[in-house]
């Protein structure tokens, strides 16, 4: 019998699946809002529920167990120590965001009410009518009259020297990874900082910024990029022997290098600042972890690194936002056809989940679904996160198409 987890890793091994797979929050770009997740619970007929909220700046909900059987979901998330495998009680704190949300999340304490009902939480806010935090210019201001900033290579080594996994702590993620194992047939998608390509064409200085050094200043982006990729092996060196039997997929970067309409940089500044380390740690975690996939989420109109990004080792990429930079899922299909896996893609998320009717959504989703899941190498869902805005039958009718039989 085809287990979810079966079904998961033969899409992402292009081998042939009983039907197409299906995730909701696998990843904190896969997942729902906090504020559109009550709905979703209320219209499936389960009982009532605190939302929990694991990322609280996107502020999404993890989704529980019964929420994915529903809608027939294939895989469970591990978050940095967070599970939907099973639950977790002692982790998780009511906190309402001013009266708002019934919610629970990790450290209330984080937050600060302000008189208007304005949400603080560190430098980032979240306004009344607002369902995400935000921070002024994105956290990335930008001055082009005084010189490029860069970061400091000392301060990189002290910050990568802290992050350096400890024994006690690779043994508690082991432990956490084979307790989820022991509980579920769902495959198991890990995202824990701790591994990955910590590399990014935004990282440090911004993407306003950080692109203009590629460019101007590529060598000392290569010795940065050197310095993180060591670290990054050494981490996948002590870590991943520990967990590579309890876990499917890990979560190796999230690096939007696309806009609505183009890529952020040149494919040749990816081949050259990008590609060699991403190829590097890729083949480390191939090598001592071989049944393993390797998942990369970037957005925008990437569709002229998808080349690129096959060249890098990952098995699978995401959101697969084949609306943005005039290119079709068709198109999007042939270039990773037997190559790489598409994790996504599902519904338009800009324009036909939000704005459209339920019709709408099932038509798109039916010629997507044909379409992606020829050839294996397709796991459903939206193209991003479903906003809160979307209502339940929309989701409900999007994962009930993607779970139509092959010959549909």
């Amino acid at each position: 019998m085809t287990t979810p987890r079966d079904r998961i890793v033969n899409a992402l091994s292009l081998l042939p699946t009983d039907r197409v797979p299906r995730d909701l929050g696998g990843m904190r770009s896969t997942g729902i809002s906090a504020f559109a997740y009550p709905r979703l619970v209320e219209a499936l007929g389960l009982p009532p529920r605190p939302t929990r909220v694991e990322d609280t700046g996107q502020m999404l909900a993890v989704p529980d167990l019964d929420v994915l059987d529903a809608l027939g979901c294939d895989a469970v998330a591990i978050y940095d120590g967070v599970t939907n495998a099973f639950d977790q009680p002692e982790l998780w704190h009511d906190y309402d965001f001013s009266g708002r949300l019934a919610a629970q999340v990790r450290n209330p304490q984080a937050f600060h009410a302000q008189p208007d009902g304005t949400i603080v939480q560190d430098r980032r806010r979240m306004v009344p009518g607002s369902y995400v935090f935000d921070e002024a210019h994105g956290g990335q201001p930008l001055d082009l009259s005084a010189d490029l900033p860069r970061p400091d290579l000392d301060q990189v080594r002290r910050a990568i020297a802290a992050r350096e996994l400890r024994d006690d702590q690779i043994m508690q993620k082991a432990q956490l990874c084979r307790r989820v194992r022991e509980s579920t047939d769902r495959a198991i998608f890990l995202n824990d900082g701790s591994l990955g390509v910590p590399l990014g064409i935004g990282a440090f200085s911004g993407l306003a910024i950080f692109p203009m050094l590629c460019v101007l200043e590529p060598n000392f982006v290569a010795e940065l990029h050197e310095l993180l990729t060591e670290a990054a092996l050494r981490n996948i060196r002590a870590l991943l022997p520990e967990i590579r039997d309890n876990v499917d997929v890990i979560m190796m970067a999230a690096d939007d290098w696309g806009t609505q309409a183009n890529l952020i940089a040149s494919p040749k500044v990816y081949r050259t600042l990008f590609l060699p380390y991403h190829q590097r740690i890729n083949a480390a975690v191939h090598e001592i972890a071989p049944t393993v996939k390797r998942f990369l989420h970037s957005c925008g109109a990437i569709y002229d690194l998808i080349d690129l990004v096959i060249d890098s080792g990952y098995d699978a990429l995401n959101p697969v936002q084949w609306s943005a930079g005039g290119h079709s899922f068709r198109e999007w299909k042939d270039r990773a056809r037997g190559r790489i896996a598409l994790w996504g893609g599902g519904v338009n998320s800009q324009v036909t989940l939000p704005l459209g009717t339920v019709s709408d959504v099932e038509a798109e989703v039916r010629d997507v679904v044909r379409c992606m899941r020829e050839d294996s190498g397709f796991v459903f869902c939206n193209i991003h996160n479903i906003l809160a805005e979307v209502t339940p039958d929309k989701v409900i009718a999007m994962y009930r198409v993607a779970g139509e039989p092959l010959g549909a």
